[in-house]
């Protein structure tokens, strides 16, 4: 979770309310935040939610406190065009394609601004950005541009600038090289031909994104007054609303907003967009899901604290919420805000009247026998996310791309289908430790999600179990005995019968079946799904059924 350092007097004064520090301590959960630490006027904030970037910055708090203490509704936002158009060469298709834009005129830049500006380009862009691949923040003297400005790319040694805190020129090539963002950053551009820049008209380079602004026009000053912003990337799902909370914070600053033109090959869009979004939902089911008793004109008092505009009210309350959120996909996602202005401490605890008396399930009961047996035989166990991607479990794996279960409206292409296997995850973890001493034995022991066009939501959940040696000789021979020592301490037998897979090296492979039934594989990684991952010694590995044992 993102942890945020504000000033207290700024906070107080962007919300226009003198607090002292219990009362902030008491407002901030507004935010979904909780103060860590208060030292003079410092406070260091845990920020609660990952989905909320607007809220990882001092403005994006005072915007939700004021809602709440002094006065609420929809946040307006004046946008006028500036004339600068980003002209957006094809050349990127592959290499970083996407980018939206925006500047901010009159600002008034003082030590708070300055550094509540650097925090929350560096959390969106690290968070929400997963570290720079999905969105990458450049900000710039305006002044400093000449318009239009051109997105293209250049041959590594193409072009050569003085990056950010630097004082010599180097081509893209020595930034990867010698500076110390090239060097953390690399890997983002590493195997392509040509690197992503922005130029302007008079041949000005702005930036190497994801990398490093240029000294000349990418440093931002006290006496800076107007900026140019970009955010790049390769999905407007990310970058749209990540340039929306950067705009409407400096808004909130005095700031005032104007419109860039982005051309690209195939049509020209208009950003920052900071048109209201729509959503509906029902007064009964917010009281059912909340477990409060409130009538339609409570909940749409507490949505204007939570800075919601009422559009239509009744049973059904249509709202409009800002532009700078992505996070409302379910009504569920408004009750949140809801339940947040009514006050979480507010609410009455109530003991569940249940007739039925609990036991753990004997799914449970056979995952911890088996993990307690592999711990038994000298394996460690991890465990890996449910949420993967198409990449990981197919196209690294050699196996051809099918149906599984997906995010409709995904917010990361890193987290947007559900496993198949548990297979990816273990040569995942393999493939970040091989700084660890070898030999290396892991397992784990979770869910996969399987489509199921039987079942009411057309998927269902198998628990299975998984294991992997590596070292440098490993092979089938010995995770087989291993196999075997498990089963029979699970009270039963196994047989092993011949198989191929892509994944595996041909005849070092078999499946694996109890009482005639087929409960899983076993084999020896193939070499080539081996250097996918960028493992460099043998891996063998089984994965388990435990619902058919």
């Amino acid at each position: 979770m993102p942890t945020l350092e504000i000033s207290h007097r700024d906070l107080c004064g962007l919300v226009g309310k003198n607090m002292n520090i219990d009362d902030i301590k008491e407002a901030i959960l507004f935010a979904k935040a909780e103060v860590e630490e208060h030292s003079g006027d410092l406070i260091k904030v845990d920020s609660k939610d990952t989905n909320r970037p607007d809220l990882w910055s001092t403005e994006g708090i005072a915007r939700e406190i004021r809602g709440r203490i002094v006065s609420g509704g929809l946040p307006k936002y004046e946008i006028k065009k500036s004339g600068i158009t980003i002209k957006i060469d094809k050349k990127l298709k592959h290499t970083r394609p996407y980018t939206v834009g925006a500047v901010i005129k009159d600002l008034e830049i003082d030590e708070d601004v300055l550094s509540q500006m650097i925090q929350l380009q560096e959390k969106v862009s690290i968070t929400f950005g997963k570290n720079r691949r999905e969105v990458a923040i450049g900000a710039y003297d305006l002044h400093k541009i000449k318009p239009p400005i051109k997105f293209t790319t250049v041959k590594p040694d193409g072009v050569s600038f003085i990056p950010l805190e630097f004082k010599e020129k180097l081509t893209p090539k020595q930034i990867l090289d010698k500076h110390p963002k090239g060097k953390e950053y690399r890997h983002l551009l590493e195997g392509f031909k040509e690197y992503p820049i922005f130029i302007d008209s008079a041949g000005e380079v702005l930036s190497l994104p994801p990398i490093i602004n240029s000294e000349h026009t990418g440093k931002i000053t006290k006496f800076t007054k107007d900026i140019f912003i970009e955010c790049s990337g390769f999905d407007l799902k990310f970058l749209v609303p990540a340039l929306n909370v950067i705009v409407t914070a400096l808004a909130d600053r005095g700031g005032k907003i104007e419109s860039v033109d982005v051309i690209y090959p195939d049509g020209k869009i208009i950003t920052p967009d900071l048109a209201p979004k729509e959503f509906t939902v029902d007064a009964d089911y917010v009281n059912k899901v909340s477990g409060l008793n409130l009538k339609p004109k409570e909940i749409c008092k507490l949505l204007e604290q939570a800075r919601y505009e009422i559009k239509k009210h009744g049973k059904r309350i249509k709202v409009l919420y800002p532009a700078y959120r992505q996070d409302i996909m379910h009504p569920r996602d408004v009750i949140e805000d809801v339940i947040i202005s009514y006050g979480y401490n507010q609410i009455e605890p109530k003991s569940p009247k249940l007739v039925t008396v609990g036991s753990q399930s004997p799914k449970e009961d056979v995952s911890n026998q088996a993990a307690n047996i592999m711990v038994g035989m000298g394996f460690q166990e991890i465990l890996s996310y449910v949420l993967t991607n198409k990449d990981s479990i197919f196209t690294k794996m050699k196996i051809p791309v099918k149906h599984v279960v997906e995010i409709e409206n995904k917010v990361s292409s890193n987290w947007c289908v559900f496993r198949n296997t548990l297979i990816p995850g273990l040569l995942e973890f393999l493939s970040k430790n091989k700084h660890r001493e070898y030999p290396q034995n892991i397992f784990e022991i979770g869910d996969v999600v399987l489509l199921d066009e039987t079942k009411e939501t057309k998927t269902r959940d198998i628990r299975k179990l998984a294991a992997a040696m590596i070292s440098n000789s490993v092979g089938y021979e010995e995770l087989s005995s291993i196999l075997d020592a498990f089963t029979a301490n699970m009270g039963t037998e196994c047989k092993l019968t011949r198989a191929t897979h892509p994944s595996f090296i041909r005849g070092r492979c078999a499946n694996i079946s109890v009482k005639n039934k087929k409960v899983g594989i076993i084999g020896e990684i193939h070499p080539a799904v081996l250097n996918n991952w960028g493992i460099e010694k043998s891996v063998v590995v089984m994965e388990l059924n435990l619902e058919k044992l």
